[in-house]
């Protein structure tokens, strides 16, 4: 089985599971915390090339989710600072196996190290991106 680098946002519910997936595969994980990782244009960049940065930004950011950011305005090289800068705002997880940089848990690329799951399981979508919280002012 791989040595996976796996760069993630520690306690990420989806992050959890998506570990337990690659080590039920057999594989060895070496898990990044991809926020205290020190980020450069050429670490980022094999796993954004080629990427809008839609794509290669973290949706469920909260600098996007409120509006500060929006990635449709914003070219390849300015996400790519903003990235740099501010490293919750890659979308996770970032995988690094076999010479290969894969942005995301659905890149294809993967699948060949996954084994067999559940793959009903939504295991892509932040779970707290529908919460919905209540004023308690109320």
């Amino acid at each position: 089985m791989a040595t996976i680098t796996f760069y993630e946002k520690p306690g990420c519910i989806n992050g959890e599971k998506q570990k337990s997936i690659l080590r039920r595969a057999g594989h060895e994980l070496h898990c990044v915390n991809i926020l205290n990782y020190t980020w450069t244009e050429e670490k980022l960049m094999p796993f954004i090339i080629g990427k809008t940065p839609v794509d290669m930004m973290n949706g469920t950011a909260p600098a996007l989710k409120k509006g500060f950011i929006d990635p449709l305005r914003l070219s390849f090289e300015e996400a790519l600072s903003l990235m740099i800068r501010d490293p919750i705002l890659i979308k996770r997880p970032l995988v690094y196996v076999d010479n290969l940089c894969i942005q995301g848990f659905d890149d294809r690329r993967l699948r060949p190290y996954l084994g067999s799951w559940d793959e009903r399981e939504d295991i892509v979508t932040c779970p707290n991106l529908h919460v919905v919280t209540c004023d308690a002012k109320n």
